[in-house]
């Protein structure tokens, strides 16, 4: 079981907590191992929209697989803001010096800061108190104009929703992109990943949509992209005509279910050539019969998508038979 634990600061924003608190809770929902606690120095938390909160303050022992979230206040500066003891910031130090990981959202940053964990690392914060936050900690690097930043196991988020991003990105990479996605679903929110560097995660750069429909079948297509997976079959479980699966497909994503199932592949198989595996054996890994049609997607890789288009389009097998 994973311990979360939020630090919640006088005056915290709500959403600054809740959106990753949500994220991580539908994963505990979904059967992954979270844990959500909420400590602070003091009961009782005033909330920067006038809602009180209750924490405890007694902290949960923590290992190194744990997470520690300290979610951003309201201010227009940080100096003299979000008031933490000497002891509790220790708290955030040592967790780090263990081998844990601790992040922020928003003004949170100025906490990791207080506690040194900025020191030589690249991080960034809201950008109304970027400037102040690079002033304030001179050896650190504060980088502007990003959703989040990762630094080892120093992790900092921008404004408010930004926590989500950041939240998603740490479910994708503890447990793949996919469970990622899965939870970005549910909340209704767009799974991206893109924080100081554009991720490439097929499964995830295609969901900022709202369609249910195409949402189930990305879902179907993703846990099965190495298998041979007919379009009618495809159809079937979505309750959906070919035809008009592959219309609203397009609409959402600009490719077919076919060209996204070969993204899927040709993404794996890359990854399993810059490991080593020679090309023949990634094509079977992913499902090709042999490497043929691997080299000509990675040929044409640099080809445009398709553009959304509501007319109708050839019908095709994701697998890749017509």
């Amino acid at each position: 079981m994973t311990e979360v634990v939020f630090l919640l600061v006088p005056r915290l924003h709500l959403l600054d907590l809740a959106g990753p608190a949500q994220v991580f809770s539908t994963a505990a929902d979904q059967g992954l191992d979270y844990r959500l606690h909420y400590v602070a120095e003091r009961e009782d938390v005033p909330s920067a929209q006038g809602l009180a909160l209750r924490a405890a303050t007694d902290w949960p022992a923590l290992s190194a697989a744990d997470l520690l979230v300290v979610p951003g206040w309201r201010s227009p500066t940080l100096h003299d803001t979000g008031p933490l003891s000497a002891g509790t910031l220790a708290r955030l130090r040592a967790h780090h010096a263990a081998g844990g990981t601790v992040a922020s959202v928003c003004a949170g940053a100025d906490a990791l800061g207080r506690a040194g964990l900025l020191d030589g690392r690249r991080c960034t914060t809201h950008h109304d108190v970027q400037e102040e936050l690079a002033r304030r900690y001179p050896r650190a690097c504060v980088v502007r104009d990003v959703l989040y930043v990762v630094d080892g196991r120093i992790i900092t988020s921008a404004g408010i929703a930004s926590g989500i991003d950041l939240a998603l990105h740490l479910l994708a990479v503890r447990h793949g992109p996919a469970a990622a996605a899965r939870v970005a679903r549910q909340m209704v929110v767009y799974a991206r990943r893109n924080g100081d560097e554009q991720q490439a995660s097929a499964m995830l750069r295609h969901r900022g949509h709202v369609s249910d429909a195409v949402h189930r079948a990305q879902d179907v297509i993703d846990a099965r992209f190495t298998d041979r997976l007919a379009l009618a079959e495809l159809a079937a479980r979505i309750g959906l005509s070919e035809r008009t699966l592959t219309r609203r497909f397009a609409a959402c994503t600009g490719l077919t279910p076919l060209r996204y199932q070969q993204e899927l592949r040709l993404e794996r198989a890359q990854h399993l050539v810059c490991q080593g595996v020679t090309l023949e054996s990634a094509a079977r890994a992913v499902g090709f019969q042999d490497a043929r049609m691997l080299r000509r997607l990675r040929a044409r890789t640099t080809e445009p998508p398709l553009a959304p288009a509501a007319g109708p389009l050839p019908s095709a097998s994701p697998d890749g038979s017509r």
